[in-house]
């Protein structure tokens, strides 16, 4: 509960709003005197078509979207936090990635004398060699006798910002060893943008299957060891994906120019990992940078992930190595590439013991330690039913390095374990249904985990477990579940579902919005969908939200805290209509009457075709509730729905208000993009240069509106008319070649008629049938174009300026 914020010793200062703190100290007071977590139940369970398959099946990315691995694909489901919906439950948008047709075979030399070595090792008559060819799958993944490899075995997300979009890619590995990457740019199709392991096997090939120049040359590919050399040094285990690093690039007028880029770090069976390097957006082949190999000397690896520690502004990174056999290490990643990128010297060994219990799965997570007052990393690795600990600090002495095992957590192996980044909490499962939260606590040396435990025998009934994750900001946790033992028996049939179970309560979730560093409720998805199931249930806004929101704006006045109360009216908008009373997408039989007697043929009566159309229009309103671009069109209609007329008028009332405030509130937001916009446009235009923008029409339509006094939009615009002297580039309609006036910021509407839809980015009537939305369906926005300057398309990249959400 409330103990966890404040125990984690996080950088963030304590919350300042007296209201919320009392509101989550009450919460966390009345579940117990300890770190007390309820766990609650969140519709709907989402039915899997195959089997979970693979380590760690689940994993959630920092676009709210979680990855399934299974049999036959990855069950991609994306969480949105929906204005539009009156419903409870929560919104999921479902998409999957394909696991390809045709078996992966690794390069191992040309196809005929591959064909000839396989046949040989096959009817060897030395047992050790072909039993040993014939059960191995990475020789033999079309399986023949053997049933075939199909699905996935492991997938990962990229960070935010690497996808043409600014979103995540996926990267998956296939039972088979094929790794690829994915994105998903239209929202409904997945698309591979490279397959990794042809093109490493290619370079392997090309390098004659040395690592370096100085290696002895290899032998004989008929040789039965060389023949598993090849495969090993090219067949996946896992994969993992660093942080953005930026570099700066020279151009040829000697501009610098910040690029992004990203590393994937690609895990084999014999212990090396290559490190490829992509700029981003990533798009395909063309974005791949580099690619080094490094050797980890670590027998049969299990495990990988990044180690990225900040310290003096110098940022460090490595990769920490798990093995099935029990040890963990940290190795240097030396990139000569990136500036301003420093590593290790040498490698860092954690834990050292060949014990035999095999590291599943590591998370490292940076943390601020409160009493060496630096930052720190800890790395929690799960080692059978244990969890082993590292604390690593870097100080004038060196690096130091405090370790530790926690025992008696679980009775049954770790399957699965996934760590709050935000606040350094762990959770672990073991498949009997037992989930354990740990919290780690800073003692003046090292640190201390407080765990408890969480029963979801007690929210889903009796369950196994296959894996969990939970979510950005640390609201959900996502559970991969099937049926569980009954009266000691054990299930028919197994049905793989996804479950959802909540963290955190209405209380948190408020106050760290409230006290957010990121200001952006898109990446905060898990958190507003708290605060929207919590106002859609209790049918207002609590008092202590509505205070703090309020003190906030008048103290910052940031936008942010704007685009936080037009979603909590939205979300209030909705909770008061009245549900639907039939299912609105059904075809009627009134609406068929209704088409007949409006046909010439039948002489109707005026009465009885007006009845007949306001039936349709109210069945119109209950469907198209915010299906347009323009939320607020469904008020008038919706507004008769409201059963008797005794009740009627104070909903309808209360309606028109939250109407009018939210009107209010998307005029300030418009208002306040339109002087960025004007701010571009005098930055980077020359006197009397016209540009795509319509200036003089965002300029008089600021000025317009007498109740608006804004100081610095009205120097902004007296310099920017003084600049355009006295010309006004007004915008055409395309089709009759009338001027368009800017009279409203959603729709240009020339005088024969013709309605274009405003660009909410740049202002621009969009002429053309294609255009881009928002996610959520807020608003529209127009393709770049090549003509666009920099600077027009710098303002085009950015996000909904209502929501927040990317635009596609």
């Amino acid at each position: 509960g409330g103990g966890n914020m404040a125990a984690a010793g996080r950088e963030e200062p304590p919350l300042g709003l007296e209201a919320v703190v009392e509101e989550a100290a009450a919460a966390a007071a009345a579940a117990s005197a300890g770190f007390r977590l309820t766990a609650v139940r969140r519709e709907p369970a989402v039915r899997l078509q195959h089997g979970a398959s693979g380590l760690e099946p689940l994993a959630w990315s920092e676009d709210h979207r979680v990855s399934v691995s299974t049999a036959r694909s990855i069950a991609v489901l994306e969480q949105l936090s929906d204005v539009h919906s009156g419903g409870q439950d929560m919104v999921i948008h479902r998409t999957a990635v394909p696991a390809p047709g045709a078996a992966c075979m690794l390069k191992v030399g040309p196809k005929k004398e591959v064909a000839e070595c396989k046949e040989k090792f096959a009817s060897s008559v030395d047992p050790t060699v072909s039993q040993t060819f014939m059960l191995d799958r990475v020789f033999n993944p079309e399986g023949k006798s053997l049933t075939p490899m199909r699905g996935f075995k492991y997938s990962s997300w990229s960070p935010l910002g690497c996808d043409a979009n600014g979103r995540c890619l996926l990267a998956a590995l296939t039972m088979d060893n094929r790794l690829t990457i994915h994105a998903n740019l239209n929202r409904l199709q997945w698309v591979q943008l490279v397959d990794l392991t042809e093109l490493y096997g290619e370079r392997l090939l090309e390098a004659s299957y040395r690592l370096c120049k100085a290696d002895t040359p290899c032998g004989e590919l008929r040789d039965f060891p060389e023949f598993q050399r090849r495969h090993s040094m090219q067949a996946p285990v896992r994969m993992e994906w660093s942080g953005i690093c930026t570099t700066q690039q020279v151009k040829h007028n000697n501009e610098c120019r910040d690029v992004g880029s990203v590393l994937l770090a690609v895990l084999f069976e014999n212990g090396n990992i290559a490190v490829w390097q992509f700029q981003l957006p990533f798009l395909g082949k063309e974005s791949i940078t580099s690619c080094n190999t490094i050797e980890s000397g670590i027998g049969s690896p299990s495990v990988l992930s990044w180690w990225e520690y900040e310290h003096n502004n110098r940022k460090m990174s490595g990769l920490i190595v798990g093995s099935a056999y029990g040890p963990v290490k940290i190795i240097p990643v030396n990139l000569k590439a990136v500036k301003g990128y420093f590593t290790l010297r040498q490698p860092v060994v954690l834990w050292q013991e060949m014990d035999q219990l095999p590291v599943h799965s590591i998370k490292c997570i940076p943390l601020y330690h409160p009493y060496q007052k630096c930052s720190c990393s800890l790395v929690v690795a799960a080692r059978g039913p244990y969890v082993f600990w590292c604390l690593l600090l870097i100080s004038k002495a060196g690096l130091n390095v405090h370790n530790s095992h926690v025992t008696g957590l679980h009775s049954l192996p770790i399957v699965s374990m996934t760590a709050d980044k935000q606040n350094g909490t762990v959770y672990t499962c073991s498949s009997d249904g037992k989930v354990r939260q740990l919290i780690p606590i800073f003692t003046d040396v090292a640190l201390k985990f407080e765990h408890q435990l969480i029963k979801l025998s007690e929210v889903f009934g009796c369950v196994r477990t296959h894996g969990i994750a939970v979510s950005p900001c640390g609201a959900y946790l996502a559970v991969i579940t099937t049926e569980g033992m009954a009266n000691g028996l054990h299930p028919v049939s197994k049905n793989y579902q996804v479950q959802f179970v909540t963290l955190k309560t209405f209380e948190e979730a408020a106050a760290q919005l409230l006290e957010s560093s990121v200001q952006n409720l898109f990446r905060q998805v898990d958190l507003t969908d708290l605060v929207r199931w919590k106002i859609l249930k209790d049918k207002h806004i609590p008092q202590f939200l509505q205070e703090a929101l309020d003190k906030k704006i008048e103290s910052c006045g940031s936008t942010y805290f704007w685009r936080f109360k037009l979603f909590l009216l939205r979300i209030l908008y909705q909770s008061m209509q009245k549900a639907p009373s039939e299912v609105t997408w059904r075809p009627s039989h009134e609406d068929a009457k209704i088409l007949i007697s409006d046909s010439p043929g039948m002489g109707s009566t005026e009465d009885d075709q007006e009845e007949g159309t306001s039936k349709q229009a109210s069945k119109q309103s209950l469907g198209d509730t915010g299906k347009g671009v323009d939320i607020d069109d469904p008020a008038e209609d919706s507004l008769h729905q409201s059963g008797d007329t005794g009740g009627r008028e104070p909903m309808v009332e209360k309606l028109l208000e939250i109407q009018a405030q939210i009107e209010a509130v998307e005029m300030h937001l418009t208002r306040e993009h339109m002087k960025r916009v004007l701010g571009e446009v005098y930055l980077h235009t020359w006197i009397t240069e016209n540009t795509s923008i319509p200036t003089r029409g965002v300029c008089d339509f600021l000025m317009s509106d007498d109740g608006y006094d804004d100081r610095t939009a009205r120097v902004l615009i007296g310099h920017i008319l003084k600049k355009m002297n006295k010309q006004t580039f007004p915008e055409h309609c395309s089709l009759c070649k009338e001027i368009l006036p800017f009279t409203d910021r959603k729709q240009a509407v020339c005088s024969n008629g013709h309605i274009w839809l405003r660009c909410f980015l740049t202002y621009q009537s969009c002429q053309s049938l294609v255009y881009r939305r928002c996610l959520l369906h807020d608003s529209i926005a127009r393709h770049p174009t090549p003509e666009d300057p920099e600077w027009i398309k710098r303002l085009l990249q950015g996000p909904c300026t209502f929501c927040d959400s990317p635009v596609f």
